[in-house]
């Protein structure tokens, strides 16, 4: 099955009141395809995949170290995703604080990472990469006034994919970094988008190795208002970094965010379809 047909799949949304954008890299070859993959949307908590790719990055160079304790601020707290506001238990580390953003998009532990790196550490980051309109606009709060950016974070589907395959191919920073990226997504409790219709195991062993039969998932999702975004990369007989993203005015109602999701979930059925399949030659 060729990638064409992921593009196909994002094309049925035309008629939907709504813009989805989709990109889909094969990792391995040089084939890709865009959808919208140019238009910069708001991507929710897929940006914090940036993020993630920063910490890791800093891990390998000793700037940061796994063990090193973060106090939780005051201005970190916030609602919505994640479980560290209701836990008891205050002292956290780096590696602690990562793994609950890519786990459960923890928006606290966001904010605790993104403090300790500063948000310009990931625009730096995004550059290097060549992920010009990827950026991490400020800290996730709760109640945004108007004097503050709209959302936390835009984007472009075709960066988010193709920060995926840096991860991948293990060209983030250097290829331990790029691991340590890939296991952190491989443990994202959110399946529910482009993964919900692909049989797969979450918790099957070998990650990232491709699996003698079957897909293996690795992700990270992005939920805010009209907002719904996925990034991640399938693997079985072909590795495919992909990024759907789903905006769509609220005032349209519950119809539309089923809508979207249903859309998004339509993508993943096609990747998973192309990703079991060597590429043509």
């Amino acid at each position: 099955m060729s990638l064409a047909q992921v593009a196909a799949a994002a094309r049925r949304s035309a008629a939907l009141p709504l813009t989805l954008a989709v990109a889909a890299i094969d990792v391995d070859g040089d084939e890709g395809v865009g959808v919208d993959d140019g238009t910069v949307l708001p991507v929710a908590s897929a940006a914090k995949l940036l993020l993630l790719a920063e910490v890791s990055r800093r891990l390998d160079t000793g700037e940061l170290r796994a063990g090193q304790r973060v106090e939780i601020l005051d201005a970190d707290l916030a609602d919505g995703t994640g479980l560290l506001r209701r836990l008891g238990r205050t002292g956290w580390t780096v590696e602690d604080l990562a793994w609950l953003t890519a786990s459960v998009s923890d928006n606290t532990a966001t904010n605790a990472l993104l403090r300790l790196v500063g948000r310009e550490a990931t625009g730096d980051l995004a550059g290097q990469l060549g992920l010009a309109h990827l950026t991490l606009h400020d800290r996730v709060r709760d109640v945004r006034g108007p004097d503050l950016p709209p959302v936390f974070a835009t984007g472009t589907a075709r960066d988010l994919a193709h920060l995926v395959a840096h991860a991948v191919r293990g060209t983030l920073h250097a290829p331990p970094a790029s691991a340590r990226l890939l296991r952190w997504m491989r443990a994202n409790t959110d399946h529910g988008l482009v993964p919900a219709l692909i049989g797969h195991d979450p918790y099957a062993p070998g990650f990232p190795a491709p699996p003698p039969e079957g897909l293996l998932v690795a992700n990270k999702t992005g939920t805010d208002t009209g907002v719904r975004a996925d990034a991640g990369v399938i693997i079985g007989a072909r590795r495919l970094a992909y990024a759907v993203v789903a905006h769509w005015d609220t005032a349209l109602g519950a119809s539309t965010e089923r809508a979207a999701v249903h859309a998004i979930r339509d993508v993943g059925r096609t990747l998973a379809a192309c990703a079991h399949r060597r590429a043509p030659a």
